[in-house]
């Protein structure tokens, strides 16, 4: 099955955990809707290191309540340098109201993520 956003497919986007049988469908619709007009915009590849979660993730497990990856409403992009600033500045422009930021050492990336609720208020933007 094809996903209905022509620069994120369903494998992308499916828990990674190797538990739950996610198939990436999970996803919220509206969110990737969002995300695939930050997509065009960006005018890039944006790798994609984390996408949906179940709450057995071990990411998830860990944490007294589910985070927003688990609605399908996040995604931690794998990006560094000026390409993050343009991408952080291109989110905050189409309304991404919960932003992480780790750029320091292996691993960088930019969480995005629309959902309400969770561990932080909305807008909220924070560091790792």
């Amino acid at each position: 099955m094809n996903s209905p956003w022509p620069n994120f497919g369903y494998a992308e986007l499916r828990c990674k955990c190797g538990r739950c049988g996610s198939d990436g469908t999970e996803m919220d619709r509206a969110f990737m809707d969002k995300l695939q007009q930050l997509r065009e915009r960006f005018g890039k590849p944006m790798a994609l290191s984390s996408a949906y979660r179940c709450p057995k993730h071990p990411v998830e497990a860990k944490k007294a309540q589910p985070g927003e990856h688990c609605t399908g409403q996040a995604v931690d992009v794998a990006i560094s340098g000026g390409d993050a600033v343009t991408l952080l500045q291109l989110a905050l422009e189409l309304g991404f109201a919960r932003i992480g930021v780790q750029q320091k050492g292996g691993g960088r990336f930019i969480h995005l993520g629309t959902s309400a609720g969770g561990r932080f208020p909305s807008p909220a933007i924070w560091s790792y």
